[in-house]
């Protein structure tokens, strides 16, 4: 039997995207610029939704919480990819990394069920208007927040009780710029079958599960807003759940592109480069989409700057 702890280094090597130091400035000054568009983009959705109350509704309450998380999972990744490029220095220490792999799966996780829940609020919305109020009212909106934390809590603190009981031996490069559960996985020099088992079953649960409930709920959608007589009625029905459908479909589109990438390429960068447009570039996408797409969040930002205005 292999000892459960055969560690013999301190650090991973995260290798990035490029062994090329001549090209580590301008993804530094890329991956920079992102990760501010990101930050301000989603803290101001944030800000916008909790200084208006027009906008406290269950609908803007679910889209705050994913901005905080989008704002977490790229702040999980991004400085310690941008101190990297900075100093040249790859090395990410096993606590931190376990740290960091904690705390992605935790954030990507809440996406899932966060997503899962806003395509249920414009389900009630669109198919039983009458009952919106009761159906989602403030504590039920609530408990789905704190249930999508408990569930992706716990999926993410299973996969790294896992990760405990794995060994790594001598190859201690990581083809990736942030330390990804299955690409640990790959360094490990112990039986990991019970943690593919694991997170082949975890992923169906946190992933497929939710997936299925969005499609549910825009099958439904669909159904009620053919049925609506005037096309002026359909389009007003659209365009209430037109940007979480547009979310929707880039989030599962990146997340099904790092799957397929991971299952039929060898190339590593090329894994890397698709993972980090699912976990940087989706989460800088998203306050664009609400508010470009969203005239209560435009209309908001209009009275935030005009208070700002008449109070200077």
């Amino acid at each position: 039997m292999v000892p459960e702890n055969q560690t013999q280094f301190s650090d991973f090597i995260l290798l990035l995207f490029s062994e090329n130091p001549d090209q580590e400035g301008l993804l530094f000054g890329m991956f920079l610029s992102i990760y501010l568009v990101t930050i301000v983009g989603n803290l101001l959705i944030m800000l916008v939704v909790g200084s208006d109350s027009h906008l406290h509704t269950p609908m803007y309450f679910l889209l705050s919480n994913l901005s905080f998380v989008d704002t977490c999972v790229v702040t999980t990744t991004v400085p310690k990819m941008l101190v990297s490029f900075r100093t040249l220095n790859k090395a990410i220490s096993y606590a931190d990394c376990l740290t960091q792999m904690f705390f992605f799966s935790l954030f990507a996780g809440l996406d899932h069920f966060l997503l899962t829940a806003m395509a249920y609020d414009r389900f009630v919305a669109i198919c039983h208007p009458l009952r919106y109020a009761v159906m989602m009212s403030s504590w039920f909106c609530g408990l789905l927040v704190i249930l999508s934390w408990s569930l992706a809590f716990l999926n993410a603190f299973l996969h790294s009780l896992m990760v405990t009981r794995l060994s790594f031996c001598t190859n201690n490069q990581i083809h990736h710029f942030f330390c990804d559960l299955p690409e640990i996985m790959k360094l490990s020099c112990s039986d990991t079958l019970i943690n593919y088992i694991v997170l082949y079953f975890a992923s169906g649960l946190v992933g497929f599960i939710p997936l299925m409930g969005i499609l549910y709920s825009y099958v439904q959608i669909a159904s009620s807003i053919i049925k609506i007589p005037s096309v002026q009625g359909k389009y007003k029905a659209f365009s209430t759940c037109g940007s979480h459908f547009c979310v929707v479909s880039l989030f599962y589109g990146t997340v099904f592109g790092v799957y397929l990438t991971s299952s039929f390429t060898n190339t590593s960068w090329r894994s890397a480069v698709v993972s980090a447009i699912y976990a940087v570039v989706t989460p800088t996408l998203n306050p664009f989409i609400y508010t470009l797409r969203n005239k209560d969040i435009k209309a908001a930002l209009r009275r935030l700057v005009g208070r700002k205005t008449s109070s200077q």
